[in-house]
């Protein structure tokens, strides 16, 4: 019993870590926006921040779930995350402020369960220092995606808290089945959590009675939550998921054709540019130690991340840092930690363990000093670009184009926070009708004509056949976009007066 306490006792994250997490995290998101500020303006790195901002006003202001007021529409990919973001209009605390909080919060979060994770994981591993959390705190993806306005790390964060409760073999699983419909209100791609915790159960269990007993309860638990989940988008859009899930994987049907092999070395080039690259022999270690020791819970979770990497590669490009794989990344880099935090203990590597120890914490933190910077600059470069190009577009449309006019657009983001013109959604958000042809030009244009369509505002590079006869009435002019060989956003003519 006084073994078991101490080991609980050092295992527990002290207040003074707790201190020390949440200082990192603040002084990261403080460089982040300061960056920002300093490159160009405070801001979202991506359009589609703005469409939760606009779906989180309407619901806050109107009691509305709509991009447009007055016309329901399934375009949020998060519901949770939208709703969450309401209570930041409701406090009159958004669009930044509360946004940006939820990220630091979230972050934090996460470097807390990681830390935790470590420590529970692994007894003998008694840091004077939360080297995990910190980890986590500074590593610029995570950095990213808390600032960016999206429901990525609170979708990371959640997924992260399930598979580690696997690991730490967990039997609440009524809270995971919980955990798990909450992951779907996040994004649609929660569902896979399914597999992970099936897995372990199955495995764990050690008769019929007690599996079938702990799969009902986890069932009761997800279905509580997913079952209204599909009630929601049945009512809002007529279809089970969200708009998005169906018009994404229309968008980029191209990217599937690309070779796996060309698909797969831009995974891994997002995946591990940064800190998580000295992490790559812990992964290994892990997944050794896991498969000898038939850690079910890890390799359940190992399992998992393979899974959802592939899932995403084999659907969606990995751009913007790889936005779409983020929520795997945390666990990804836990593997790695958890190997490191037993081979600094010289529990997994017996010899010379004092020589990696050092070689890793130093390549570590020189890595991490770095890309606090390097990360903080490619943020602040992408806010550059959607506050030159998306808000300058919509700000100019809400001032100079006349109130009744109808606009087709790629993308609606800004345009629908700071305009409030009937738009045609080219990417199919709003818009659910374009999605059979989302790459098509020529119907597109047909659709356009036989909407009234009577502006087309996009990137030029999209739309080739569609724009290159179209009058120009507007273009950003943004130097942001221009230094980086890119063509700035037109406002086209699309029908004569």
């Amino acid at each position: 019993m006084a073994r078991k306490s101490i080991n609980l006792k050092l295992n527990k994250i002290s207040s003074r870590d707790v201190f020390i997490i949440a200082g990192a995290v603040v002084l990261i998101a403080v460089i982040y926006l300061i960056t920002s500020w300093i490159t160009y303006s405070i801001g979202f790195p991506l359009d589609d921040s703005w469409i939760h901002q606009t779906y989180a006003r309407n619901l806050a202001l109107r009691g509305e779930w709509a991009f447009r007021p007055g016309i329901p529409s399934a375009g949020s990919t998060a519901p949770l995350w939208s709703a969450l973001l309401a209570l930041g209009f409701l406090l009159r605390l958004s669009p930044y402020i509360w946004t940006f909080f939820l990220g630091i919060v979230s972050l934090f979060a996460l470097a807390v369960v990681s830390e935790w994770a470590v420590r529970e994981l692994i007894h003998s591993y008694r840091p004077r220092f939360p080297w995990i959390g910190f980890f986590f705190a500074f590593e610029w993806h995570m950095a990213w995606a808390a600032m960016s306005g999206m429901e990525t790390l609170l979708h990371g964060l959640i997924v992260t808290t399930v598979l580690v409760l696997l690991m730490t073999n967990t039997h609440r699983y009524l809270t995971l089945g919980l955990l798990t419909g909450l992951a779907a209100w996040v994004r649609p791609d929660g569902l896979t959590l399914l597999g992970p915790v099936l897995m372990t159960i199955l495995f764990t269990q050690k008769d019929t009675h007690s599996r079938l007993t702990a799969i009902t309860r986890y069932l009761i638990g997800f279905g509580s939550l997913f079952v209204p989940y599909l009630l929601f988008n049945l009512a809002i859009g007529g279809t089970p998921m969200p708009n998005t899930f169906y018009a994404k994987q229309a968008e980029y049907a191209s990217w599937q054709t690309i070779p796996i092999f060309t698909r797969l070395g831009q995974m891994f080039l997002q995946l591990l540019v940064g800190p998580s690259l000295v992490l790559i022999p812990g992964v290994i270690g892990w997944l050794i130690k896991s498969i000898r020791e038939k850690l079910w819970g890890s390799l359940a979770a190992i399992i998992w991340c393979a899974g959802y990497l592939s899932l995403y590669i084999s659907r969606l490009p990995v751009y913007q840092h790889g936005r779409y794989i983020m929520p795997a990344m945390p666990i990804f880099f836990l593997f790695g930690l958890l190997a490191f935090a037993e081979f600094d203990k010289g529990k997994l590597f017996d010899r010379f363990h004092w020589i990696g120890q050092t070689i890793w914490r130093s390549s570590s933190v020189m890595l991490i000093a770095a890309f606090i910077f390097l990360g903080a600059q490619s943020y602040a470069n992408d806010v550059a670009v959607i506050e030159s190009e998306m808000v300058v577009i919509a700000k100019w449309v809400a001032a100079n184009l006349p109130p009744d006019a109808l606009i087709a657009a790629h993308d609606i983001g800004a345009l629908g926070y700071f305009d409030y013109h009937n738009l045609i959604d080219l990417a199919g958000l709003i818009s659910p009708d374009v999605i059979p042809f989302i790459r098509d030009e020529p119907q597109l244009a047909n659709y356009l004509d036989q909407n009234g369509a009577d502006y087309l505002i996009a990137f030029p590079e999209f739309y080739p056949l569609m724009t290159g006869n179209a009058e120009t009435v507007f273009v950003t002019n943004s130097a942001i976009t221009l230094a980086f060989d890119q063509k700035n956003m037109v406002v086209y003519l699309w029908k004569t007066p």
